[in-house]
């Protein structure tokens, strides 16, 4: 099995050229080789989706790839969904992985087994999420993979849980966080880049995110890749997966977490506490990063010495903004091969 996964590696990595970064040192591809690597023409879905209980969840999955496979588990980010992954799936699935495209809380089909469970947003429950479906999905390992809240989700797993991850491909570096780090004032460019979680700490921005979730969503978008010109049709498809009864409460709990003005919950106290420490990732990983990404990122030199083993950092140039895995999947999908088997 590993000789023809390797054989399905080659193949596709042949295809997808590019020089190597090696330690600590940065992939800049120039326009020519990276244009091929912008998505062209999007797969329309992924086809039937999966459900299955695990933890306090009823789990929304899409899968692709043979059954056999080794793993990759790829996280979406606010306010997206698993589609930013449709055309990096199939890519990996045809170099030999199974292929696992969660749902996260309060998105799409994925909804709570419980009305008494908390709708809690804090990045610690969404971790155990996704090693509460491993363990339902009976994964040992896997590559975790993401972007934005996947991708801090991706972190923390990589931190708390590295004996279940085979490598780590993590958009914007090092995530990790903690509320008291989140108390910390910013340079005031930088906290303006943050004024959507400003809003959502007052009454008025929860009524208008519940109100005006498409259109904030799709601001939200343009915002943060103001070179990617995707149609309606392609917001449409993600942006029903934010109809979930639970968005609107979980997003707004996430970002008033962050900046203390909302309660974690006392089972992931123990967690958190490792967290806030700011642990270093000792998988082998891979950073990235478009070049036109207009969220609030950090800036890669702050965080290379958090990742202490076999490590890379990529810069994807050609106008690729923060949804980096539906903007440029071909890159995406080149670095969960190479981070897993490089």
């Amino acid at each position: 099995m590993k000789q023809i996964i390797d054989q399905h590696r080659r193949q596709f990595l042949g295809v997808a050229t590019g020089a190597v970064a090696v330690g600590l040192g940065v992939i800049d591809l120039a326009r020519a080789e990276t244009e091929p690597l912008r998505s062209s023409a999007s797969n329309a879905s992924f086809g039937a989706i999966k459900q299955i209980d695990a933890g306090v969840l009823n789990v929304g999955y899409a899968e692709v790839g043979p059954s056999n496979g080794p793993v990759a588990i790829l996280l979406h980010g606010w306010p997206y969904d698993i589609h930013a992954f449709v055309d990096v799936a199939p890519i990996l699935a045809k170099a030999g992985y199974r292929v696992i495209v969660p749902y996260l809380r309060g998105y799409g089909t994925t909804h709570f087994l419980s009305s008494e469970t908390p709708r809690n947003g804090e990045p610690t429950a969404m971790a155990v999420d996704i090693i509460a479906l491993m363990d339902k999905l009976d994964i040992k390992k896997a590559v975790v993979a993401g972007f934005d809240w996947g991708a801090r989700t991706a972190d923390v797993i990589a931190a708390l849980w590295p004996d279940r991850c085979r490598a780590l491909v993590s958009v914007s570096g090092y995530l990790i966080s903690s509320q008291a780090a989140g108390s910390a004032p910013l340079p005031p460019q930088a906290e303006l880049q943050w004024w959507y979680q400003f809003y959502f700490a007052t009454e008025r921005g929860r009524a208008g995110y519940e109100k005006y979730t498409h259109d904030f969503a799709k601001l939200i978008w343009k915002l943060a890749s103001p070179q990617w010109k995707f149609d309606d049709a392609t917001f449409n498809r993600s942006a029903a997966a934010l109809d979930n009864k639970d968005h609107v409460a979980i997003t707004i709990h996430s970002y008033r977490w962050r900046l203390g003005l909302a309660q974690g919950e006392a089972k992931y106290e123990h967690l958190e506490k490792k967290l806030a420490a700011a642990p270093q990732i000792e998988v082998p990983t891979i950073t990235m990063e478009g070049d036109a990404n207009g969220a609030p990122h950090p800036d890669p030199s702050a965080y290379a010495r958090k990742f202490s083993g076999r490590y890379e950092f990529r810069l994807i140039t050609g106008g690729i903004g923060h949804n980096l895995p539906q903007e440029a999947p071909q890159a995406f999908a080149k670095a969960v091969i190479e981070a897993d088997g490089a």
